[in-house]
């Protein structure tokens, strides 16, 4: 089975990583709705300590527009994932594949916008 998600190593620190992977979704039309910090949530709930994570929440208008059309309730699966993380010190950049999870919906032609999508998060990912 193909995973649900993409992930880059980069040479950048954590912080660059943000700013970079920032700057590359917005060149491929996607805006960050939100910016989780999850190690500083954990510390704060669980009292527990994580390395560096944040997840953002990116969308690209024209796409969720047209997903929207396709299968209204698709919110439960949006907006798009993307994480970067440090793990040993090294830092990373994630995906979600929008191929493996918009297969949780039956909805025609679902998987081709799925595939258009998927396509500028990886190239948002693998420009930095």
């Amino acid at each position: 089975m193909k995973n649900f998600w993409y992930t880059k190593e980069v040479t950048s620190s954590f912080s660059e990583a943000i700013d970079d992977i920032n700057f590359a979704l917005l060149e491929q039309w996607f805006w960050i709705l939100t910016q989780i910090d999850m190690q500083k949530n954990l510390k704060t709930k669980l009292n527990k300590d994580i390395e560096e994570y944040i997840i953002l929440w990116a969308c690209n208008p024209q796409f969720a527009n047209e997903a929207m059309e396709i299968e209204y309730e698709i919110w439960l699966l949006l907006p798009c994932n993307v994480v970067v993380f440090k793990k040993r010190w090294r830092v990373f950049v994630s995906t979600i594949m929008p191929t493996v999870l918009m297969r949780w919906t039956w909805a025609d032609n679902m998987d081709l916008l799925a595939k258009k999508v998927e396509k500028k998060l990886i190239k948002a990912v693998d420009s930095i």
